[in-house]
């Protein structure tokens, strides 16, 4: 935890061209997205919705406006850096999460990434 922790750090340091500082108010809410959906994915527990709950928690948090979208990328980067590092999880389940990433934070439909089994709590209306 120690390690993810100063990894995040040391990214937000390198990301500061980002310019998250303009608006801190979106950057925190995004990470609580960010948070939020993650702990709905422990919740779930429901085998292979990992990418799912990528996608909504940086759709969330990147719709909150740029400091959002800053904050999704910031946490989405350093999260997935660290479980390959840390875990030896292989470069194409990291590159899977990283395209849903990607597809949540530029607005994409979120029922691409739905499996079944998801408690319908989860579904995020578009």
């Amino acid at each position: 935890m120690k390690l993810l922790l100063a990894g995040l750090v040391l990214i937000l340091i390198v990301e500061t061209h980002a310019q998250w500082y303009d608006r801190p108010v979106e950057a925190a809410q995004g990470a609580y997205d960010m948070w939020r959906a993650y702990w709905d994915m422990r919740d779930a527990n429901t085998i292979n919705a990992d990418k799912y709950f990528h996608a909504r928690g940086n759709y969330d948090a990147a719709n909150r406006g740029p400091g959002g979208r800053w904050a999704a990328e910031v946490i989405s980067d350093g999260r997935e850096w660290f479980q390959r590092a840390a875990s030896g999880r292989g470069y194409e389940d990291t590159m899977a999460d990283q395209e849903a990433n990607r597809y949540g934070r530029n607005g994409g439909n979120l029922d691409r990434y739905w499996v079944d089994g998801i408690p319908e709590k989860y579904r995020r209306q578009q």
